[in-house]
């Protein structure tokens, strides 16, 4: 498959390794006749490592093959993290390195989790976008200072800290990018 449609998520062999795309930035070189270029930051499956890779766009990349099941965060045992399949609840477990800064999202019964199972083996979980975390502390909201906005740090129930704006407090359940890791408004 060529540079230009590999997409984030996708598990892909460099080297004889397997990686997955973690992000990638695409950079469109001044002047005329110049290649795109894309520069992929891959991790390894498994081992977590990072890769940064940087590819002309039509140059190739195999895709693997790899079988996604959609499963919910069960317990976690010792360092690991079991994931319960949501069709016929085979568990997968994953270990500590292989979560890595996710696990800072996953709170228990997290549904919308994706494992990714190579030679059904399960080698790495996709979280869905946003999760909903309770703010354990935060400064309180400053009274009359000025008008702006600004954010302020506030940890929360999986021991992550997030900027949040000014007028959230303790106890309140916030919206959290796993993408990015930040703040993306109030939970209902």
């Amino acid at each position: 498959m060529k540079a230009s449609e590999i997409k984030k998520g996708n598990v892909v062999e460099h080297n004889n390794a397997v990686y997955q795309v973690r992000d990638i930035e695409r950079s469109a070189p001044q002047g005329r006749g110049g290649n795109v270029t894309f520069r992929f930051t891959l991790y390894s499956i498994p081992g977590g490592n990072k890769l940064d890779l940087s590819l002309r766009a039509d140059d190739d990349l195999k895709e693997i093959e790899l079988n996604r099941r959609q499963a919910s965060f069960s317990y976690k045992d010792g360092d690991a993290y079991v994931f319960l399949d949501d069709e016929d609840y085979t568990p997968y477990t994953l270990d500590a390195d292989t979560v890595g800064d996710l696990a800072g999202f996953i709170t228990d019964g997290l549904s919308g989790c994706h494992v990714q199972i190579i030679d059904e083996l399960p080698v790495a979980v996709q979280l869905p976008q946003t999760v909903t975390l309770e703010v354990i502390d935060t400064p309180p909201e400053l009274k009359g200072g000025t008008a702006t906005k600004r954010p302020k740090p506030a940890r929360l129930s999986t021991g992550i800290e997030v900027m949040v704006p000014e007028y959230i407090s303790n106890g309140e359940r916030v919206l959290v990018s796993t993408v990015t890791g930040e703040f993306s408004g109030r939970a209902d």
